[in-house]
């Protein structure tokens, strides 16, 4: 299962971001982002309480339960142990962390689960792939920049990338032909604005655009 999990990553490369949207508006905002060709979703954590933790969990449900396998589903911001228990019962199928925590990788790997942490030095992807990572999240790439990418892997091509940070649809091409497997995008395309005055077809369109950029 989890190599299947992994070739859909590498296949469909943009993985959305939602973060800061309530369980209130999950469902269609994952509808329009499926509308709009991009069915890789990483839910992620907001550590600023236990009460917003709870909800980044019951908007995994909500999907896992409308959705099923029409997305892919991860979580994000992936601090803790038993943030990555919770979020494997709730539905996800990958977890990802802004950071590099082996304990975290470890405990996704024996959950038998996807795992990408976050690195931003050759030092920490290293230790994230050998402790068992599947991918390394290059963060924050916009800062990185493509540069820096090419730079990286030219001694650690075995390790694959994705970009996360920084990433638009003016530049997500330039992130893919510098050695990036995927990219995650965040509030470029998860507008919160738009959601929380019910545009869903803005997310729709810009979903398209990226999804075309890449296609193209």
């Amino acid at each position: 299962m989890s190599n299947m999990i992994l070739n859909q990553i590498f296949q469909n490369k943009i993985v959305a971001i939602i973060r800061g949207i309530g369980s209130d508006r999950i469902i269609d905002t994952v509808g329009a982002l499926l509308e709009g060709g991009i069915n890789l979703l990483e839910v992620t954590f907001n550590q600023e309480s236990q009460e917003k933790s709870a909800d980044t969990l019951k908007c995994l449900k909500l999907i896992k339960k409308e959705y099923g396998d029409r997305v892919c589903l991860g979580a994000g911001t992936v601090l803790t142990l038993e943030q990555v228990e919770k979020s494997v019962e709730a539905g996800a199928e990958y977890i990802i962390s802004p950071n590099t925590d082996v304990k975290v990788i470890q405990k996704t790997k024996e959950m038998g689960k996807i795992s990408i942490p976050g690195s931003f030095t050759p030092s920490e992807a290293v230790t994230a792939y050998n402790a068992g990572a599947d991918i390394v999240k290059l963060f924050p790439a916009g800062i990185l920049g493509t540069d820096y990418i090419k730079a990286f892997l030219a001694p650690l091509s075995h390790i694959p990338v994705v970009a996360v940070g920084g990433v638009t649809v003016e530049n997500v091409n330039d992130f893919i032909s510098a050695g990036a497997k995927g990219v995650g995008v965040g509030g470029n395309l998860v507008d919160k604005k738009a959601i929380y005055a019910g545009e869903y077809d803005k997310i729709i369109q810009v979903a398209q655009d990226y999804v075309n950029k890449i296609k193209g």
